[in-house]
């Protein structure tokens, strides 16, 4: 069943790829109540049949929990069979991912941390913009899929504008930024690794970091709670996708919560925007409510999620996404 799913959804969604310069895209997310999974797809940026010349990305999860450990073990080696047959790819092409809870302060691996070294990475294509991925090396691969509608809209709407990337990580919404033709970015994110990444793909697609487009590796909570240093800190559009949960050794404010400490968050981050300038605010927190007190009162706010989340996403709740203007202005 599972192996018969893929096949029909890598049919669909490779041509569907290729009409939208999208090299790599969800395939499968629990689709089949027996196979608990989550299968992406990533075919190299030249590659001249992406359906046959890709990598395929599989978080397997538990499928009962009574299960006993034997039966998990041949559960999940019949999922991987499953897969490598319905995507005909070999076994080296396939990487199995295990994802458990991000850093809570009791030893827990941080979902950044590297996990291997073999460093496999990859160029893939994104609405025509290349992006280097690593398949090996880290829970995550360097790109969000989730977030390609917005980073296109990010795109669409930035000439001309000054652009805040906060919490970046590899810079995604900044390459977009730049290829849209902002007139400034400012790229923040705690991790050198990241931004070093980001500044790969900036030179992927033709781009690099000069004066008015800049990098701060910087805490985040930090860099806002200093506040504006200036005009020049003053921005058009803000991307703000902060994670659900953080209490990193580098973090001097100590833990943060999304669902807890979003209120005073979107504050500091409102200080930041220019005169009709707008904020794109998301979470993957499935427990996130905004608060009412949380939009400052000469901000509009409406929530975006319908059109943020990708057509080849089946889960619909991937994320949460929110526009906040100041004076509510009604670019779209």
């Amino acid at each position: 069943m599972l192996g018969e799913r893929l096949a029909n959804r890598m049919r669909h969604l490779s041509k569907w790829g290729r009409r939208q310069g999208v090299s790599c895209f969800r395939l499968y997310e629990r689709d089949v109540p027996e196979y608990p999974a989550i299968i992406d797809w990533y075919a190299d940026e030249e590659a001249s049949d992406p359906a046959r010349e890709g990598d395929a990305i599989a978080w397997l999860f538990g499928r009962k929990r009574d299960d006993t450990p034997e039966r998990e073990i041949e559960h999940r080696r019949d999922a991987e069979a499953e897969i490598l047959a319905g995507l005909d790819i070999p076994r080296e092409r396939l990487h199995v991912k295990h994802r458990g809870r991000q850093s809570s302060g009791s030893g827990d691996r941080e979902q950044y941390e590297r996990v291997d070294t073999r460093s496999n990475t990859k160029v893939v294509r994104e609405h025509g913009l290349r992006f280097e991925v690593n398949l090996s090396d880290y829970l995550d691969v360097g790109l969000f899929l989730d977030h390609r509608p917005t980073r296109k809209s990010v795109r669409e709407r930035a000439g001309g504008r000054r652009v805040l990337n906060l919490f970046a990580y590899t810079g995604a919404f900044s390459v977009h930024a730049r290829a849209g033709g902002a007139a400034s970015t400012t790229t923040v994110d705690m991790s050198r690794t990241y931004l070093e990444w980001y500044e790969r793909n900036l030179a992927l697609n033709g781009h690099a970091i000069d004066d008015d487009h800049r990098i701060v590796q910087a805490d985040c909570l930090q860099w806002l709670a200093a506040g504006p240093r200036g005009e020049d800190d003053r921005y058009d559009t803000i991307i703000c996708d902060p994670p659900t949960f953080s209490n990193s050794k580098r973090m001097k404010a100590g833990s943060f919560s999304i669902d807890r400490d979003h209120p005073a968050l979107i504050r500091d981050l409102a200080r930041f925007v220019a005169p009709k300038g707008e904020i794109f605010f998301s979470t993957n927190s499935r427990s996130f409510e905004m608060a009412t007190d949380a939009i400052p009162g000469d901000f509009g706010c409406r929530e975006i999620t319908n059109r943020s989340i990708p057509e080849d996403f089946r889960n619909r709740r991937i994320h949460r996404c929110w526009r906040l203007a100041e004076g509510w202005e009604r670019r779209r």
